[in-house]
């Protein structure tokens, strides 16, 4: 079965596999969406190599068929994006070349605390400090209670006449 992956699990995939925060990882994905947006709008192609090739396409005009009636007719010329899957892609999507292989949760992170050297900590006395305080308990609120919603009545479909039965037309003899 097919799952879907929508833009909030491909941003949780950057976070998990980069091991950055996932408001760094929202905004690194969302820029690079805007980007190619706004660059092919301007009618740049915009080539990811290895991955995908992003266009504006003019088409030109042409002569067309309409299926229903066989009659020849014209159809104008429009612009239109167009998406190129590139043969890295294509070659990983159809099992020819490996997936690449995604950290998990937590892995680069605790990757990157190994690699760090240890530091000694210093202890240092903190100045005493004054207890905070203490406040008075908040005041609870009255809360308004709501009469429950009512449904409004069902209102009923006008009534259908039963189709009139067709009779056998009597037979002269």
């Amino acid at each position: 079965m097919f799952t879907h992956m929508k833009k909030r699990d491909l941003i949780q995939a950057v976070s998990d596999h980069t091991g950055i925060d996932k408001k760094t990882a929202t905004t690194a994905v969302e820029g690079t969406i805007d980007v190619i947006l706004a660059n092919v709008a301007k009618g740049e192609i915009v080539n990811l190599s290895g991955f995908a090739k992003f266009a504006k396409i003019k088409r030109p005009a042409r002569m067309g068929r309409n299926p229903a009636t066989g009659a020849t007719i014209k159809i104008a010329a429009k612009t239109v994006a167009k998406i190129t899957a590139l043969k890295g892609f294509k070659d990983i999507a159809l099992g020819v070349s490996p997936a690449p292989k995604l950290n998990r949760a937590g892995a680069v992170a605790a990757a990157a605390a190994a690699k760090a050297p240890a530091k000694k900590a210093v202890a240092k006395k903190a100045p005493a400090k004054k207890a905070p305080a203490k406040k008075a308990p908040a005041k609870k609120k009255a809360v308004a209670k709501k009469a429950p919603a009512r449904k409004a009545p069902a209102k009923k479909a006008p009534a259908r006449k039963a189709p009139a039965k067709k009779k056998a037309a009597a037979r002269k003899r």
